[in-house]
């Protein structure tokens, strides 16, 4: 089985960044997804892509991947840019540059 090992990022309806410091275990669906033909539902015969595992650490969660015999992909995790911004910033006053022209 393959699994994707990866760390969350944060909800776009959330201002924080809670529950987003835990490492996730997904398995990777075999089969397709096809509208059910009654109420036209999404549905799958793979029950393992309603899996999901948190772990602490990426280290325990690679540890029970492989404890486990599953082959896996961890992708790596994107680091937030913090850029410093002042309200006074709006309002500050930067010269055009000169071109040289000759």
């Amino acid at each position: 089985m393959k699994v994707r090992i990866f760390k969350p990022s944060k909800s776009t309806m959330q201002s924080g960044h809670g529950k987003s410091d835990q490492w996730i275990i997904e398995a990777d669906t075999t089969s397709g997804k096809k509208a059910e033909p009654l109420m036209g539902w999404t549905s799958s015969t793979d029950t393992l892509g309603q899996i999901r595992m948190a772990f602490e650490t990426k280290e325990a969660a690679i540890a029970f991947a492989e404890k486990k015999g599953w082959q896996y992909i961890v992708a790596t995790d994107k680091a937030r840019k913090v850029r410093p911004r002042n309200y006074g910033d709006n309002f500050r006053y930067v010269p055009p540059k000169e071109t040289a022209t000759k």
